[in-house]
């Protein structure tokens, strides 16, 4: 059977957890706490260098790392990620600035604020985090705006991406209540068939 190593706080683990739960597609999850450093023991180390969860061990012993390769792997040929060659570009659009303008900023307030007593430079420049998270929710709100989903006219992994943290970015102090498009675009998530909330394992 499929194998997902996972922390069932982690956003990034959750993005996996939720689009393998809407395919219907059985797996077993390995839960590693990341604040006793399983990602980084030999025996991970040796099959996932990058030393972090999610990461996938196939039926066929395969292994996958990093939540948005993962994601679009198993969505490929499902309703989840478009055959359309523009709108899988759209796709990877919002998948990168997922990885590179939303959750540097809003998972890592969050983790700070949720692990007071983890020790981390980033503390130094949280006003800063928080700042440039709101940066990136004002680039979604204005989105949502006009549209109900990241791209076209269906929930993809685009959406599933962007919800994973957004959802619980009140753990880290963000206050949705300025963002009514991001608010209503959560709700749609939520309203999926198959949905499961961050902390189902």
């Amino acid at each position: 059977m499929l194998r997902l190593y996972d922390y069932l706080p982690s956003g990034n683990g959750y993005k996996v957890r939720l689009l393998l739960t809407q395919l219907g597609i059985p797996f077993e999850r390995i839960e590693l706490d990341i604040l006793k450093g399983l990602t980084r023991t030999p025996e991970f180390l040796a099959k996932f260098p990058n030393g972090r969860i999610p990461a996938v061990e196939l039926e066929d012993s395969k292994l996958l790392f990093e939540s948005n390769a993962i994601i679009t792997y198993f969505a490929e040929g499902t309703p989840f990620l478009p055959d359309d060659k523009y709108n899988r570009a759209q796709v990877m659009q919002w998948l990168f600035f997922e990885q590179y303008s939303h959750e540097p900023y809003i998972a890592s307030v969050r983790f700070l604020v949720m692990y007071p007593q983890v020790s981390d430079d980033r503390r130094m420049i949280i006003d800063f985090m928080r700042r440039r998270g709101h940066d990136g929710l004002g680039v979604m709100e204005g989105h949502l705006k006009s549209h109900d989903w990241f791209v076209g006219q269906h929930y993809s992994i685009a959406d599933i991406a962007l919800y994973a943290y957004t959802n619980v970015a009140g753990d880290g102090g963000f206050d949705l209540s300025a963002y009514p498009s991001i608010r209503a675009w959560l709700e749609r998530v939520k309203s999926q068939p198959k949905h499961i909330p961050i902390t189902q394992g």
